[in-house]
């Protein structure tokens, strides 16, 4: 601070005589700006300086007679772009929308002070689609552009409409519709024009009209296709647990018999018991009757 104080002392005490010129400048984001302070005088300068209109902002000088610089609330971005004592250009890198403003070089010599303003304007270029709803309605959208971009179309048509979105940093949104429900015309061209760029979008409207129909097809057809697989399962669930219903109790039935007679395999293998022939030798066959 002490140091911008002796540099506005010093343009105090000299000649009171102020000339003041202007240079407009347009820069796209995110490229380099560079703001010229040119020496109107053909006397060398003794002290140059750089601001912006507001009193937290930059504050750049150079005073000859010292060789020395100072700087003050200067980010990176901002510096000089070649020597000050040789050219006090102001150069900044990259441009964000902030450094929107009016720049003032002055510079002072044995003639007097001189004023040589820069109003620096930021230009963002838009994002632009082209797009389409199922009403039939192209959509043309430039988005977040400064200034705003303007929208036409190709060809002309009195169903169009426009539709514009102002966002806090200073950018628009633009939206236009263009209708064609009922027109003939086989495509449709967006004509978008900004200050950065000029872009041209075009749209086949008969392949949008079939694939539009495609889409609604094939929609309706999945559809179909899912309620058909659902009912299909819920009929094949209720099938197996009848089924399972039906077949329960003789399934228990079986179960229970088998459970106390053994297995004809099990009968088959069982044999008569084996007695010596030596019982039979006194038996004498007689007449048995067994009263029921």
């Amino acid at each position: 601070m002490a140091q911008k104080w002796a540099v506005l002392a010093v343009l105090l005490f000299l000649p009171i005589n102020l000339v003041e010129a202007h240079n407009w400048v347009s820069v796209e984001i995110g490229r380099e700006a560079v703001l010229s302070c040119p020496n109107i005088s053909n006397v060398p300068s003794l002290l140059v300086t750089w601001r912006r209109n507001c009193r937290s902002c930059c504050f750049l000088s150079y005073r000859r007679d010292h060789n020395e610089t100072s700087r003050l609330n200067c980010s990176e971005r901002i510096t000089w772009k070649y020597s000050p004592g040789r050219d006090p250009a102001l150069r900044i890198y990259p441009v964000d929308l902030g450094d929107e403003g009016i720049y003032t070089c002055e510079f002072a010599n044995t003639e007097g002070n001189f004023h040589f303003l820069s109003p620096l304007t930021v230009i963002v270029p838009p994002t632009v689609t082209l797009t389409h709803d199922k009403s039939r309605v192209a959509v043309c959208q430039a988005s977040a552009g400064k200034p705003a971009a303007d929208i036409s179309w190709i060809p002309a048509s009195n169903h169009s409409s426009e539709e514009e979105f102002r966002h806090p940093n200073g950018t628009v949104t633009r939206v236009s519709y263009f209708g064609w429900a009922n027109s003939s015309f086989p495509s449709v061209t967006c004509l978008v024009t900004h200050a950065a760029m000029n872009q041209t979008l075009v749209m086949d409207l008969r392949y949008t009209s079939h694939r539009l129909l495609y889409i609604l097809t094939g929609a309706a057809a999945g559809t179909i296709a899912v309620i058909g697989l659902t009912l299909c399962l819920i009929f094949r669930h209720r099938a197996c647990c009848l089924r399972k219903r039906a077949q329960g109790p003789a399934e228990h039935s079986t179960a229970r018999a088998s459970k106390f007679s053994p297995p004809r395999a099990t009968r088959a293998t069982v044999s008569p018991p084996d007695f010596p022939e030596s019982i039979y030798v006194n038996c004498k066959p007689r007449s048995i009757y067994i009263t029921l």
